[in-house]
């Protein structure tokens, strides 16, 4: 089984929001915060993250329906490639949906943009 979502947002739009730390607390993890605050200019990576969890949720299936925003980080590797790790709510629905997550992530400097391919574990290569 495989599942697609992406989402499309204004950087800008992401750049003011974030200037409430109730929202940031609220859309990012911990995790995230960290990664954000080693930029320089951490408004692209920002929107990026926010595409992203907005792709997931399409991905899921259920929008972001019971579970919160904060609960599905998006991470970057020793590269720099993006990856979501889950928690809360969000993790358990995934397993019980049986679904595993890639994501990618790009931008220009007014728009982030995002994928996100879920896939069920048993349809991985090799396995």
């Amino acid at each position: 089984m495989y599942t697609v979502g992406i989402d499309l947002v204004e950087i800008a739009r992401i750049e003011k929001s974030v200037k409430s730390r109730r929202f940031v607390e609220r859309v990012f993890s911990e995790k995230e915060i960290a990664l954000f605050s080693s930029k320089n200019n951490p408004a692209p990576s920002m929107a990026g993250n926010w595409a992203a969890k907005e792709a997931f949720s399409k991905a899921l299936g259920t929008g972001v329906r019971d579970f919160s925003l904060n609960e599905v980080s998006i991470l970057r590797d020793e590269l720099g490639a993006p990856y979501i790790e889950l928690s809360g709510n969000a993790e358990i629905i995934a397993k019980r949906l049986e679904l595993e997550f890639s994501v990618s992530i790009t931008h220009t400097s007014q728009l982030a943009q995002a994928v996100c391919i879920g896939y069920s574990k048993n349809d991985r290569k090799g396995e």
